[in-house]
Order: C-alpha cells, then structure tokens, then sequence
C-alpha cells in the first residue's frame, strides 16, 4: 500500500494520530495503581494540580458568594439602604468569584473533566460552613453528614478519576471534533434539545427537569470547549502557533455563547423553585452531563478498569448524596425577626412594629384613621 505523500489528504491524519499517541500516557496496574502511593502521587502530579486548583477555586467561589450575602444584609439594617452595585463588600465578592472560577478554567488544562466537574460539591459544603461560621447560621446535623459524604466522594473521585494524561493541542481537538462518537452524541443532543425547548416555549412547560436539563445539555458543550480552549492556552507555552488555529476561537465562541444560555436558564429555574431544590439537581445534572461529555468527546474512561470505574461512580454518588443533605431545607428557616417594619407610610398612621398574622397571608393591618374597626356582624368594636 502506497503511503500518503506528505502533505496530502491522508498527512494530517496521521499527524494528529502520532501527536494523539504521544500524548496519552496511561497507569500500568500493579502497585500504586489507584492508591495514594508514591508511584500514584508521582504519575498523578498534574492531575492533582488541577483537582488543588479546582478545589481553591470552588472554595473562594463559596467565600465569594456568602460575603455578597453579608454586604445584602448589612444594606437591608440600614435606615436608607444603597443599591447593591454601589456597595464596595459586593464587588470585592463579585471580584472572589472571577478569582474562583479562573481557577476552574484553568484547572480543566491539567486535569480531566471527569475529575474537575465533580469537585463543584466543594463550592457548597464550604458554602455551608463558611455561613455558619461568619454569618452565624444554624449548622444541622444533617449538614455535617453531608460534608462528611461529600470530602469522602471528593477523596475517591481524586484517588480513582480516570489515569490519563493528556495535553490537548489544537490538532487533537480538531481530531475529536470530526470523530464518529462525537458526530453520534452530538446529533442525539441537539434532538433532545429541541425537543425539551420545544415543550417549554411552546408548551409552556417549565417543570424543573425540563428546565435544569436543557441546562445541563448546554453544559456538556460548555466542558467540552473548556477544556478545550483552557489545554490549547497551556499548551501555546510550548507552541506558540496554538491560537492562530480556527478551532481555537470556534471553541471560545462555543464556550461563551452556552455559558450566556445557562446562565439565562438557570436563572429562570431559581425565579420557579426555591435554591434547596435547584441547587442539588443542578449539580447532578451538570456534574453527569460533563463525565458523558468527557467520556464521548475526550475518551477519558478509554483502558480503565471495572473496579476503578466502579469506585469512582461511587464517589459521585457520595458527593451527590452530601450536596443533596447541605442544601435540604435550607429555604424552611425563618428569620429571627418576628415582625415587619413598614417605615414611613404616606396618609397612615405611624406603627413602630406590626406583628405578622400567622393565621393568614397578610402581615397585619394598618388603622383607617378612626379608633374602632368592624365586626364581621356590621357592629363597632373599639381597638
């Protein structure tokens, strides 16, 4: 069989089959395989990077999102409350969370998708202690299980994630990106897709699932093109030609255009149903759509083992059912406040408090100006 002349048809895809070569490095089994040994530590180094970067990075995510809530409430006690956005406390959260999530899109450049996504658990396990000790809420015992479950499923998800390392250049994206598994999931997700929109605008359907999926389908091509664009950064310090490929600004268009949708969807399930419900579907649906995605597209899973996959779907399991136990309830607490002050009412008469009716679905009732009010037979009682 004659060989491709160099530069022809067939060239660039024997390049891109050699650089793929190259680039995979799988564990061998034997002794320190899948435990945290020193032969572990020493093939996993990178990869432990990038789950320390993904953890940082959910931990200031959740540092950032409870010091936005302290500047909320600091400007609800005051007499003539500021608008949030003028507050110097919110923008040094807002600034927390950019320093966080860089940390995240960096992290998917040293690690697999099917390592980083789970670790979004740690954003809320440190949300919820990060509360209880700076804002002084209650913390449950059925949060310190959850924790518990979820620093277990984070350490399995470390020790037993898929053994593979890989630089991602723009020839193996492009490679992946005309693969047959890829054209197969990408077909299959685009009909669910418009399926689950059309019910939705069309139907006016906007059941959780429904709304939390189309989020999570949108995810999947998100991951995707993270770790996309995040391993040909890392790997232009090697090569600088990287980002002259077209590729790069398809993934980055990619990436920014499905983040605009999640976020605009999302945003409508969190006005329909309350954080406790959202927050944990969200992060089963997302977490499951990125390991499909990293599978299909990445091939992260190729040459591992029954019982490491096993152990490692375990550890989702674990971080799921600690997320789920975190956020349970959260939205039945009531303030301590018992009362509701109305301030200055044109026409009305002052009150300092009125006492909430627990009875009904007002908040008390303000005097007409006259000192006695109606019985429900027609007669005046005095108040």
């Amino acid at each position: 069989m004659a060989t491709p002349a160099p530069g022809g048809p067939g060239d660039s895809s024997l390049v891109a089959l050699d650089e793929l070569s190259r680039n995979f490095t799988y564990g061998a089994l034997g002794a320190g395989n899948g435990s945290l040994s020193g032969a572990w530590y020493r093939r996993n180094q990178i990869h432990l990077f990038g789950a320390l970067l993904a953890i940082l990075g959910n931990l200031v995510i959740s540092i950032s999102l409870n010091i936005q809530k302290y500047s909320h409430l600091q400007l609800a006690h005051q007499e003539h409350p500021r608008p949030y956005f003028k507050s110097v406390l919110w923008w040094a959260g807002v600034a927390l969370m950019a320093v966080g999530e860089t940390g995240n899109f960096a992290a998917y450049g040293f690690a697999p998708i099917t390592l980083i996504a789970p670790l979004g658990c740690m954003s809320v396990t440190g949300s919820a202690i990060i509360s209880a000790m700076f804002l002084k809420e209650n913390l449950r015992a059925s949060d310190l299980l959850g924790m518990t479950l979820a620093f277990a499923g984070t350490y399995l998800l470390v020790t037993f994630a898929p053994n593979i390392t890989q630089a991602i250049s723009a020839r193996t994206v492009q490679y992946y990106f005309v693969g047959w598994q890829f054209m197969i999931y990408v077909i299959l997700e685009i009909l669910l897709f418009c399926i689950l929109l059309y019910f939705h605008k069309r139907k006016g359907m906007k059941h959780i699932v429904i709304l939390l999926t189309l989020v999570a389908l949108l995810a999947s091509v998100t991951v995707i093109s993270v770790k996309a664009v995040s391993g040909m950064i890392t790997f232009s310090v090697t090569d600088k030609m990287q980002l002259t490929y077209p590729i790069f600004y398809i993934m980055f268009i990619t990436m920014i255009a499905s983040c605009v949708f999640q976020v605009k969807l999302l945003s409508q399930a969190t006005k329909l149903y309350n954080t406790a419900t959202v927050v944990p579907v969200n992060h089963i649906f997302f977490t499951t759509s990125a390991i499909i995605a990293g599978i299909v597209f990445y091939q992260e899973f190729l040459g591992a083992a029954f019982l490491t996959v096993f152990i490692y779907l375990f550890g989702c399991f674990l971080s799921f059912l600690g997320v789920f136990l975190v956020t349970r309830n959260r939205e039945k607490e009531h303030l301590p406040q018992s009362y509701i002050d109305f301030g200055n009412v044109p026409g009305k008469q002052m009150l300092d408090k009125i006492q909430p009716d627990s009875n009904g679905l007002s908040y008390g009732t303000l005097p007409d100006g006259s000192d006695s009010t109606k019985s429900p037979s027609g007669e005046k009682k005095e108040v």
